[in-house]
């Protein structure tokens, strides 16, 4: 049996790298989607009271926490992290050249709405 290991170096997006669609809009929903989980999590809520803070049906919530996403909008997506008291902020940049796949989404922020007013308060 041989040892060699076929190895693909793949781009910094794994939905680009599988074929997707739309692999920048893929892999800003899974942003989003990690960090509503993380929240929920952190919060220790069920999915009952999840969706009843998202406005959403415990269903969707559980789509929601094991990543079955296909029918979130990234509005929607935004939407319940504003039910969480969190803010979104998305930077847009030129890609760098040379190939790279590095894309705009890259620079998404989430904050809790408390840290944001705190940021924009520092800058006068």
């Amino acid at each position: 049996m041989s040892d060699d290991k076929n190895i693909t170096v793949g781009s910094d997006n794994v939905f680009a790298d599988l074929g997707f669609a739309n692999p920048e809009e893929e892999l800003l929903k899974a942003k989003l989607v990690r960090e509503i989980r993380d929240i929920l999590k952190r919060r220790k809520f069920t999915q009952a009271k999840a969706a009843t803070l998202l406005g959403l049906k415990q269903p969707d919530v559980s789509s929601l926490v094991t990543g079955r996403v296909g029918k979130f909008s990234i509005e929607r997506l935004v939407r319940c992290l504003d039910r969480l008291d969190y803010k979104v902020d998305l930077v847009v940049r030129q890609k760098p050249r040379r190939g790279s796949s590095r894309q705009a989404i890259e620079q998404l922020r989430v904050f809790p709405r408390r840290q944001s007013r705190l940021l924009r308060n520092d800058r006068g």
